[in-house]
């Protein structure tokens, strides 16, 4: 087994064993919290740029399978683990993870210990940090000198936003969904409402979409900081009120700038798959998926037609929104799951009454 090393821009070095590519990697170091999901986490395109920290010690003991993409090529730049399963056990299991890093040339490092890298991200925030080439012999101080003078791309979205329109054929209510670095649950999640989907790319104007004739949008997740893509806040700006609107994770973020709302970084983001959040209007508590590393800034919320609806229970930030003059809401978190709990999926469900809705020309809100 080859040797390799994670560097920080900290100065924290924490050596392991190499798995997948042999190649070297530079990103954001993040961590998720989720104990199953490994595959759905890699194939996010939310974590694109990023190396994901996986708190959950044990990784790929249930292998790959065919079914758990959430895209076709995984937008990630490394993943850290504390133990690698090289023989998983499941009978949906085509190959291993570390079978799957070397097909899609990701590098990996295992026996690192998660749970300090994981306080380290805690008190200094998301971190640049470099996975080394397998092997080989490196200078830390060059290193770290290098991560402290690297900047964050910020072209993430128009990297793993599709490039054309594509259909996914169905016979009910037409859904234009805009591709910001889509999850396939939130297509699927569509598919089983028998929806009419035309997929399109993050830069699609709000004339080209009104020419599809929708019954409705749905603004999807995706990586970055949501103030990068301004083509999105201009394009929303000109459909809010004509017709109505579901977005998810930065979807909901571009939507509250759209609307007049402003938004901020966190300090180590919300990843995993049990983060509760309270629906204000219910008093009912949910547990979501999450993945994002910005967030609305509710003060920025005033004066505004906007109206929070949901929070995180573990820190207060904004989970949900819904326009007051409008046929239009917003979720922070991922009610398609995938992975997770699915006690949000009801909210597919209500952008279809939503769509019902406006077709009979009833006087609509979200």
């Amino acid at each position: 087994m080859m040797k390799r090393s994670l560097i920080l821009e900290t100065g924290d070095v924490f050596n392991g064993t190499a798995f997948g590519s042999l190649n070297a990697s530079e990103g954001e170091v993040v961590f998720t919290t989720g104990m199953t999901g490994y595959q759905e986490t890699l194939s996010d395109p939310s974590y694109c740029g990023q190396i994901v920290t996986m708190t959950y010690p044990l990784i790929g003991n249930y292998g790959i399978n065919r079914d758990d993409f959430e895209s076709i090529e995984p937008a990630i730049k490394g993943m850290v683990v504390r133990e690698l399963a090289n023989t998983p056990s499941n009978f949906r299991s085509d190959a291993t993870l570390n079978d799957l890093f070397v097909l899609k040339n990701i590098p990996g490092i295992e026996g690192v210990d998660t749970r300090k890298l994981t306080r380290i991200i805690r008190e200094f925030g998301s971190v640049k940090g470099y996975i080394s080439e397998a092997g080989a012999d490196i200078q830390v101080d060059e290193v770290v000198a290098k991560l402290k003078m690297m900047t964050f791309p910020t072209d993430q979205v128009k990297q793993v936003s599709t490039k054309r329109p594509y259909p996914s054929p169905g016979r009910g209510k037409r859904v234009v969904l805009v591709d910001f670095g889509m999850k396939h649950g939130i297509l699927r999640e569509l598919n089983k409402r028998n929806c009419d989907v035309v997929v399109v790319p993050y830069n699609t104007t709000a004339e080209e979409i009104m020419a599809i004739y929708p019954d409705g949008i749905m603004l999807s997740n995706g990586p970055g900081d949501p103030k990068d893509v301004p083509e999105a806040i201009e394009m929303l700006q000109n459909l809010i009120g004509k017709i109505p609107i579901f977005g998810i994770c930065l979807g909901h973020q571009l939507f509250a700038l759209a609307s007049g709302g402003d938004t901020f970084k966190l300090k180590f983001g919300h990843r995993g798959a049990n983060h509760p959040v309270k629906d204000l209007e219910s008093g009912k508590t949910e547990m979501t998926s999450q993945n994002h590393g910005y967030a609305v800034d509710p003060e920025s919320l005033k004066g505004t037609r906007l109206k929070v609806t949901h929070t995180a229970l573990n820190d207060g930030t904004v989970e949900g929104l819904k326009h007051l003059d409008a046929a239009a809401f917003t979720v922070q978190y991922h009610p398609e799951a995938s992975p997770g709990p699915e006690d949000s999926n009801h909210l597919f469900d209500r952008f279809i009454e939503l769509m019902n809705a406006n077709v009979k020309g009833e006087k609509i809100h979200a």
